[in-house]
């Protein structure tokens, strides 16, 4: 990365893996982060430990000054934000409302990486929706955030094609280096006044509703095509799930194939090629599979000493 000509003074706002990259592209090209805003500390593992997030984890590795505030409509937080008297604060999955006084605070304002071609899949789950939905591509938007959720002026636009093997985590981890690319050139071109802010329209608007765990069951009346996007969407989480017999089945992956009729659900091929299912259209072949307790296995593995042939999968 180019270093930058005119370093800005900037706050780094966000808190999942997904905004790591961008705090360490505006690290990498000299810009001056005066202080890390990001989530609490939350409980995980089995020992429910605080565990801090992976943002605060790299800001501590660079010994940033890392700020937590449970909330920034806190009169104390927005004026201790103000003193730091910024250039920029740049907001990637953050998880906090920034309120007016915050969004007016820096000179060039609050800028944002947000994972999608906006104003398609505006909120929280854009890389998973974009998946599910069967999306031929996504992309990055790097936005100027007001109080609407996800519906700015859009400063610089990136599209990334979807693969048939890409999976909300292989396409999160390629999403995340695009948009710290993307911001890197933005930030310096707006500072110059470089930049024509282009308005969404709110007739193109999608929303990304977050994922439910109720989401993850298959239902096997519908097209193997479908059931393959849902399965590629919930990697890594909740991750699609099927009966077997009374136990859960966790389907990590699968491909979708041309197959004769069945009920749907039925079980017409095992080997070590995978398991194909009988769908409302079509064969979904499961790739690769886990029980309740278990480590996931090659749906070869899966078969090997098990009788599944012919069984219906709930």
């Amino acid at each position: 990365m180019t270093i930058a000509s005119h370093p800005l003074r900037v706050a780094f706002a966000g808190t999942p893996d997904f905004a790591v990259p961008t705090l360490e592209a505006l690290l990498a090209v000299g810009h001056e982060v005066a202080a890390i805003y990001s989530q609490p500390d939350r409980p995980a593992g089995r020992g429910r430990k605080l565990r801090p997030s992976p943002v605060k984890a790299c800001a501590l590795a660079h010994d940033l000054e890392i700020r937590q505030p449970l909330t920034l409509r806190d009169p104390e937080a927005q004026q201790a934000l103000a003193a730091l008297k910024l250039d920029a604060m740049v907001v990637v999955a953050y998880g906090l409302i920034l309120p007016p006084p915050v969004l007016a605070a820096p000179r060039l304002g609050c800028i944002n990486v947000h994972a999608s071609l906006l104003p398609r899949w505006r909120g929280a789950a854009p890389i998973q929706r974009a998946l599910l939905a069967g999306d031929a591509k996504t992309g990055v938007t790097i936005m100027q955030m007001e109080q609407g959720l996800d519906t700015g002026p859009m400063l610089a636009k990136e599209p990334l094609a979807i693969s048939p093997t890409d999976t909300s985590a292989t396409l999160h981890d390629r999403l995340a280096v695009l948009g710290a690319q993307l911001l890197t050139t933005t930030l310096p071109a707006l500072d110059r006044g470089e930049l024509v802010a282009e308005t969404q329209d709110p007739a193109l608007a999608t929303y990304a509703n977050k994922l439910a765990k109720t989401e993850a069951r298959l239902d096997w009346s519908a097209p193997a095509v479908l059931l393959d996007r849902q399965v590629r969407g919930l990697d890594p989480w909740p991750v699609a799930e099927a009966r077997f017999g009374d136990q859960p089945l966790r389907i990590w992956q699968a491909t979708p194939l041309q197959g004769h009729a069945e009920p749907p659900g039925r079980i017409v091929h095992t080997g070590p090629d995978g398991i194909d299912v009988a769908c409302g259209d079509g064969l979904l072949r499961l790739l690769r599979l886990q029980l309740p307790g278990k480590r996931p296995v090659t749906a070869g593995e899966f078969a090997n000493g098990r009788a599944v042939l012919g069984l219906t999968l709930g």
